[in-house]
């Protein structure tokens, strides 16, 4: 098999990403026809369905000798492998789209070898989109869906160099509830928020603030570009990070797992935490990923 094009994949999962976001804004999902999943947290709408299949169509046509794994077609069982693979989210942050809540993203990736190598997360209510090919660098592209504006595209992190990772004690750090609510892995997850959050008398890291957004995507995205300085993640599937992963580290970020000592983390491995770039550089984000897992109140275990 000839070695894949990787700027014709970006470019074309880009134009994808925008036919998506037009489809998101023009539907008016509401909670009282929303269909759940797991439990009362875990939402599908006709929309997220909708977009996955012009997706994956989409991508048959063009690559036909590619894999497809996607959120509303997967099933258990069915494992992401070296293949050449494209990977979907069609709407990550579906609590925050029946809402009506603005934050919501289209998470396309490639991955092959198990490694991402490209990456697009387009919110189409911000109209922002980041993008990344591996060794090319992230960027954040400011567009429209409407054609008379022209396309501001940034490279990551916005702020270059960025800002020293100090510590915990001056972090704002990204995590999310997911839909388990009960359980080991839930009770790892409040007591971590609670020892990042609390005060020092207490034995907390008193972190700045911890931001819970409703989208893994956009959570990894935010660390890319340095608004965000960590992301701590657990439950959440290759779908969830794939595309952000590469935008992650394109943009000088560090991916780790979520458990302490996991320096060598997969793609479905279901436990993550991202740092974000740093002029200190890898020695820095070490130290800080040292810092946050000593608050890991427990072993996050998930089946992949």
């Amino acid at each position: 098999m000839a070695e894949p094009d990787l700027q014709g994949i970006h470019d074309f999962l880009v134009e994808i990403a925008m036919q998506a976001g037009e489809m998101i804004t023009s539907a008016h999902p509401s909670t009282s026809t929303t269909d759940t999943k797991k439990n009362s947290s875990d939402l599908v709408t006709e929309t997220d369905q909708a977009v996955e299949n012009m997706v994956s169509s989409a991508l048959k046509s063009r690559y036909p000798s590619y894999s497809f794994l996607g959120e509303e077609t997967y099933h258990p069982g069915l494992h992401l492998t070296a293949a050449p693979t494209f990977v979907c989210d069609p709407i990550d942050g579906t609590t925050n789209f029946v809402h009506g809540h603005p934050y919501i993203s289209i998470s396309l990736a490639f991955v092959h070898d198990l490694r991402p190598l490209v990456g697009v997360v387009f919110n189409p209510f911000t109209a922002q989109i980041y993008h990344a090919i591996k060794g090319r660098g992230a960027y954040l592209t400011s567009t429209s869906l409407g054609k008379d504006d022209p396309a501001k595209m940034r490279q990551l992190p916005l702020r270059n160099p960025p800002e020293p990772l100090r510590g915990l004690d001056e972090a704002l750090v990204a995590v999310e509830w997911g839909n388990e609510r009960s359980g080991k892995n839930w009770d790892v997850k409040v007591g971590t928020f609670a020892a990042l959050a609390g005060a020092p008398e207490g034995g907390g890291a008193m972190v700045h603030s911890l931001r819970s957004l409703g989208s893994a995507a956009l959570n990894l995205c935010g660390v890319a570009t340095g608004g965000l300085d960590a992301y701590w993640e657990g439950g959440c599937w290759a779908w969830d990070v794939a595309a952000g992963w590469v935008i992650l580290e394109e943009a000088g970020g560090m991916m780790v797992g979520g458990n302490k000592g996991e320096w060598d983390p997969t793609v479905d491995g279901r436990r993550y935490l991202a740092v974000r770039g740093t002029h200190g550089g890898e020695q820095e984000q070490k130290k800080f990923v040292q810092e946050f897992w000593d608050c890991v109140k427990g072993t996050l275990e998930y089946k992949v």
